[in-house]
């Protein structure tokens, strides 16, 4: 395929191929400063004829035979002056050597060629490369293209790369106005371009028309690096809310401590393992729908995991917190160790359904993952449907009367042990739900849900047991409050100060930003 394109471009090429003699002949056997600037004398024109020398380059595919210089495809040849082709190729042919530094230029300068392409996807990947430095030699090509250019996403790079050549290599008015120009973007690099003039540049009207663009870039990339942390924040949140809420049923509202709410957690991550590899084996045309299976099934999985740990062990440790937190400290080891001896000690990988992959270019300098978007509203949906079910549902109406108070809801035929396997099935099937998003963010190890077992307590703890409006408030503000302190002291001592501050917080208020009775909270 390739050569059959390289004959096709050869072909279409060859007769337009009118090349300055020196500057070719430079290109072949000069030394590096030379060969440099004959690669810049190809590409300021923005003649086209130029493409198919600068492709044979890059691909080893030229010879010279004397001061003549051939492309070479096969056994033929085409002088890189006249277009002439050659038949049968000379025998005392030597190899032109393209070193790293020429190879990079070369690479560069087909770049900018690719501003003239006529696909969109081509002159977008060839604007990006340019937009974090060009050579000022290249204005004319890009000024061709820009003049060219119709696409509302192409041409914003394109003004911006060639007034950054033109700050570089103009004259002192074009130089202040192409500095004008760039103050009006939110680029990370045009902000390093103006920093140089700025500080450097000789003429103190220029530094001072620079200091002046930067400062208002820098406010722009300022708005966007919070909006990133806000983003960053709102995600965390929504991922330590997931993991929490299940805890908010099991802990908040049933007084039961399961130190192996983590474990549980993690059996919805390798459920979601597993439904993927049974969609790459068996379903490979509907892959990338696989987690609209793993969903119910990471959820079933793991609450009738938790429904059997209820009713073996659970239930004859209510009231007695010690015994269920040693209890459920054991279950979480066995549960460790079962997995590892099913899937492996090793990390597993769950991988992004297609829809799953890239992000969105919020601004300049922040981009928003897709899989980071679609767990945020995830999140959202499941904890609407927990709330639909506990305040509209004749289950939910029988959780909450179980919690408020016991012997009243058996003395008017609530079943209550039954009540009790329920909700404990459903506060662990949304663990399930955690570990089925957490499974699209990183690998899936059964140390997983070892990471948010603290977590997920200190959620509940803060937002006030048994409040799941407080649940939600605590997730979004420990999220917040974590991204804001990494950014200033690096993510272990951002844990140390959330967990030094909910301890002090709850000395000063035991029952959380919100007080809800239940169970653990006799009247």
């Amino acid at each position: 395929m390739r050569t059959l394109i390289f004959l096709l471009l050869m072909a279409c090429a060859a007769p337009a191929l009118a090349l300055d003699k020196d500057v070719v002949e430079k290109l072949a056997f000069g030394d590096g400063d030379e060969r440099s600037a004959a690669v810049l004398a190809l590409v300021k024109d923005g003649d086209e004829a130029a493409v198919p020398l600068l492709k044979a380059l890059d691909g080893d595919s030229v010879q010279s035979v004397e001061k003549r210089v051939l492309i070479i495809n096969g056994d033929e040849g085409i002088d890189a002056v006249t277009g002439e082709k050659v038949s049968p190729l000379p025998e005392n042919r030597d190899d032109v050597v393209v070193n790293n530094r020429l190879r990079g230029e070369i690479e560069n300068a087909l770049a900018a060629f690719n501003l003239l392409s006529p696909d969109r996807g081509v002159r977008l990947g060839a604007a990006k490369s340019l937009a974090t430095g060009a050579d000022p030699g290249m204005l004319k090509l890009v000024q061709k293209a820009l003049a060219r250019e119709t696409d509302p996403d192409i041409k914003p790079l394109l003004e911006v790369t060639a007034a950054g050549m033109e700050m570089r290599a103009g004259d002192k008015e074009s130089r202040l106005a192409a500095i004008r120009r760039l103050g009006e973007s939110a680029s990370p690099h045009i902000r390093t371009l103006l920093a140089a003039a700025a500080e450097g540049d000789p003429d103190a009207e220029i530094r001072a028309e620079a200091q002046k663009s930067l400062r208002a870039v820098q406010g722009r990339l300022d708005w966007g690096e919070r909006a990133g942390l806000l983003f960053a924040g709102v995600s965390l949140g929504s991922v330590l809310l997931l993991a929490a809420l299940g805890l908010a049923i099991t802990y908040g509202l049933m007084g039961v401590i399961n130190m192996a709410h983590g474990e549980l957690i993690m059996i919805g991550a390798y459920a979601t393992y597993a439904v993927q590899k049974f969609f790459r084996l068996h379903l490979p045309e509907a892959f990338n729908w696989y987690l609209l299976a793993a969903i119910p099934v990471s959820f079933v999985v793991s609450a009738l995991v938790g429904m059997l740990l209820e009713r073996a062990v659970i239930r004859w440790l209510y009231g007695r917190p010690l015994e269920t937190l040693l209890a459920t400290w054991g279950i979480s080891l066995t549960l460790i160790q079962a997995v590892r001896t099913i899937f492996g000690a090793q990390n597993v990988q769950v991988e992004n359904p297609a829809f799953m992959s890239g992000g969105v270019q919020a601004l300049s300098n922040v981009v928003l993952p897709w899989s980071r978007i679609y767990i945020i509203g995830f999140a959202a949906l499941v904890l609407l449907s927990m709330y639909l079910l506990l305040t509209k549902t004749r289950l939910g109406l029988f959780v909450r009367g179980v919690t408020q108070n016991r012997e009243m809801a058996s003395c008017v035929g609530v079943p209550t042990a039954r009540i009790d396997t329920l909700a404990f099935g459903l506060g662990t099937g949304i663990a399930g739900l955690a570990g089925c998003a957490l499974s699209q963010l990183g690998n899936v190890g059964p140390d997983l849900g070892q990471g948010y077992i603290v977590d997920s307590f200190m959620v509940v703890v803060f937002g006030g047991v048994g409040q799941l409006a407080g649940t939600v408030y605590a997730a979004l503000v420990l999220g917040l409050a974590n991204k804001l302190l990494e950014s200033f002291s690096g993510a272990v001592i951002a844990k140390i100060v959330v967990l030094v501050f909910i301890i002090f917080f709850i000395q000063r208020r035991p029952q959380g930003l919100f007080a809800l009775r239940g169970r653990a909270v006799e009247a």
